[in-house]
């Protein structure tokens, strides 16, 4: 099949076809003798499975190692443990995105609690130079 008809069955732009052709997600194009790529029907899936992959977090270098050359050549056990793989990074990074989220709403706390008689860059002297202390912000 012709890009324009990848494109429309896969709803991605051409640029982006031959771009992951390009950088080797996309194999086994070839071309016409007027030079047009002619892509195999499994590029839908190929290309499906690579638009998946990244909205699963998969970079494009994780997807070229990930997929195989040929979709019947796929390794099972390779690709389960690379997927057990992704959800730990997955946890590991909302975890992650836990405690910022929490040291954030702390100094935000910390700097909501100015005391009234104090002006805005005493309280800022205050709230950093607890922070430099590595003191947890006081409850209030």
């Amino acid at each position: 099949m012709k890009i324009g008809e990848l494109a429309q069955r896969t709803g991605l732009a051409a640029s982006r076809i031959r771009f992951y052709e390009r950088i080797g997600l996309l194999k086994a194009v070839e071309r016409q003798a007027n030079g047009y790529r002619s892509y195999p029907a499994d590029a839908v899936l190929t290309l499906q499975l690579i638009t998946a992959g990244q909205r699963a977090g998969f970079s494009l270098d994780e997807l070229r190692t990930l997929l195989p050359n040929g979709l019947a050549q796929w390794e099972h056990g390779t690709l389960i443990d690379t997927l057990h793989r992704k959800v730990q990074d997955i946890e590991a990074l909302q975890a992650q995105l836990a405690q910022s989220k929490a040291h954030l709403l702390e100094l935000v706390a910390q700097i909501e609690a100015k005391p009234q008689d104090m002006d805005c860059t005493a309280n800022a002297r205050r709230v950093l130079a607890e922070m430099r202390l590595g003191q947890a912000p006081a409850k209030g």
